[in-house]
């Protein structure tokens, strides 16, 4: 199994095969709209805009596990992050990223790389090949030099 064996749903609930992702280097983050790191969504579409032509794509997955920090549906987190942050990154309906219910993806990134999801805006770097998966902290941000590193490493 790997990242490329998962179909996630879109914020909009279309089905979206992560395989479509294949050559990619890929960063996984869940995301609130509540949160005290909500300000990180505009650190994340800057940074899509500057590496998407790069080969990176940004994910985002919408959770509620903390603190009920994004309690809204799917259509409430849409217009949310279009308006306020102006995302422009794939979007994907809102999912369980720890605990019993915890969706598929997150079991297998959290099983892969031994680390559990902390709190909102975990970030999961994976490589062009999807078999190298690198975890980066709720509060690093996507501007900072050991995450660029990482993703320049990959690119």
């Amino acid at each position: 199994m790997n990242i490329y064996d998962f179909t996630m749903l879109t914020i909009d609930g279309k089905p979206q095969a992560l395989s479509e992702y294949k050559g990619k280097v890929l960063l996984l983050v869940n995301v609130a709209s509540k949160c005290g790191l909500t300000p990180q969504y505009a650190d994340l579409e800057l940074f899509y805009e500057q590496y998407k032509d790069k080969g990176v794509e940004v994910l985002g997955f919408p959770a509620n596990n903390f603190a009920n920090q994004e309690p809204g549906s799917n259509e409430e987190i849409y217009a949310f992050c279009t308006s306020q942050y102006g995302v422009t990154f794939p979007m994907f309906a809102k999912i369980s990223v720890k605990g019993e219910d915890i969706h598929p993806l997150y079991a297998y990134l959290t099983e892969a790389t031994k680390t559990p999801v902390q709190w909102n805006f975990q970030k999961y770097l994976v490589n062009r090949a999807g078999d190298q998966i690198k975890v980066f902290e709720p509060t690093t941000k996507v501007s900072d030099p050991d995450f660029l590193s990482a993703v320049e490493a990959w690119v």
